[in-house]
């Protein structure tokens, strides 16, 4: 079925309410004078909805110098996109002045006050898009604007560049560094949280010492003071120790204990896979269980107990019973887990460092080398490792951080670029106080079929 085109003209019958129409698009728009809308044209069969915008005035002030009363040069046709109107999707076009100015002697285009200068799209438009991939992978927010993603990427770096311009961290007291990759071991960012407003600070590719400093930079740049960071959490990166040490003098180090889990983690696989390596017929032989069994055994090593099931069991009872080195792995690796959980419950440092000790202790005697190796790192450390048993605050805000940083990569799905990645990435995370808002949150609380009055 072919689709009509209306103009609005066409469909009011007196001249009086065509220009009723025209006046109520117009406020719909929030446009003022001089500018207003002129004509309004529906198209069924492309579903879209065109404004014609004009602005009456003959004379204007320079964009360029500010003088007043300059006299019009020319207008330039230009379009934007902009919210959909009744399902329909909605153009805006203006013949925008260009003013020559005597003072200044320039010709400048006039700002229009419905859009960026440059941008094809409306203020509100962006605005929209802005809220969807806040929420959404950038591509489907794209599919669902009908627009390209690339075009979504600009105006996210545009306007978080803008609102992190005008960001404060002068509260900026705990602060934790943290590193990532945006492909899978590739392209490292180093990213900083502040620990107590739960949200990113800083972020930027490398992770050297040399992004520590970049971040005290940053920071000064914001309203806040290095001598005022009082503690750090991070891992045990050589490097970022050397840029705390270097460009963080004050702070206390803690050191996260999910890194510290994960390094307890690696050393027991590392026994595993040797020892199954190495000694393969001997391991078959102890563990006498079905294959499936056998299977669920590396994964109930990884995990906690809590959620281990039947077979899951059955299969660590066995490895219990076994003898092996890799039995003995995960012993320390579950007493190390143990060792953290009794200190975060007493939240006792002559605990915590006793409970240490005795860890220690255990693993440089087991003669099993990754856990020799690991308790010689722990030693070497050991007052930030102390730290970060007590440190709640951290423990519990790292995992947090990591959960959306995932969730940041995937919304890049398609332009991972390092530049899309940390834009996407403050958009998410950073709580930017002076992003454009959705255009469509309530303006008031209401309730359906009740009027909420305001004094």
């Amino acid at each position: 079925m072919a689709g009509t085109i209306w103009t609005f003209t066409e469909l009011t019958p007196t001249p009086g309410m065509s220009l009723q129409v025209e006046t109520l698009f117009t406020a719909a728009l929030g446009l003022q004078a001089p500018w207003r809308v002129e004509k309004v044209e529906l198209n069924t069969a492309k579903r879209r909805i065109d404004f014609e915008v004009v602005c009456d005035a003959r004379r204007l002030s320079c964009p360029h110098c500010g003088a007043l009363e300059q006299g019009v040069h020319d207008r330039v046709r230009k379009s934007w996109r902009h919210l959909d109107f009744f399902q329909f999707e909605a153009w805006l076009h203006a013949q925008v002045p260009r003013v020559h100015c005597g003072g200044c002697g320039k010709t400048t285009q006039v700002s229009v006050p419905w859009a960026r200068e440059g941008s094809g799209f409306t203020l509100l438009f962006e605005a929209l898009a802005l809220s969807l991939c806040q929420e959404l992978p950038v591509a489907q927010a794209a599919s669902q604007l009908r627009v390209q993603s690339h075009r979504l990427w600009r105006r996210i770096q545009h306007y978080v560049g803008q609102a992190r311009a005008q960001d404060d961290m002068s509260t900026v007291r705990h602060i934790g560094i943290d590193e990532t990759s945006v492909r899978r071991g590739q392209d490292y960012i180093t990213v900083v949280h502040d620990l107590q407003a739960k949200r990113l600070l800083f972020a930027t590719p490398g992770r050297s010492h040399e992004t520590v400093a970049a971040f005290t930079q940053d920071l000064q740049a914001h309203g806040g003071e290095a001598a005022q960071v009082e503690h750090v959490c991070m891992d045990m990166s050589a490097a970022y120790l050397k840029g705390v040490r270097q460009s963080l003098p004050e702070a206390a180090i803690s050191y996260d204990r999910y890194h510290v889990a994960a390094m307890a983690g690696q050393a027991m696989d590392e026994v595993r896979s040797t020892e199954l390596r190495l000694e393969s017929a001997k391991v078959r032989q102890v563990l006498d269980l079905e294959p499936k069994t056998r299977r669920s055994l590396r994964w109930a090593m990884r995990t906690n107990h809590r959620g281990w099931s039947a077979r899951h069991a059955q299969a660590m009872h066995a490895l219990q019973r076994s003898g092996l080195k890799s039995a003995r792995a995960w012993q320390l690796k579950e007493a190390l887990r143990q060792v953290y959980e009794t200190a975060a419950q007493s939240n006792d440092e002559a605990l915590a460092r006793h409970g240490l000790k005795r860890w220690l202790s255990w693993a440089t005697r087991s003669r099993l080398e990754p856990f020799k190796k690991l308790a010689r790192t722990l030693k070497s450390h050991v007052e930030g490792v102390i730290n970060g048993m007590l440190d709640k605050r951290s423990n519990a805000y790292v995992e947090a951080m990591n959960g959306l940083l995932q969730q940041a990569k995937r919304a890049a799905r398609g332009f991972r670029t390092t530049e899309n990645f940390i834009a996407i990435a403050y958009l998410r995370m950073s709580k930017l106080r002076h992003l454009p808002a959705n255009p469509f949150a309530p303006a008031v609380p209401r309730e359906f079929g009740v009027t909420v009055h305001h004094a």
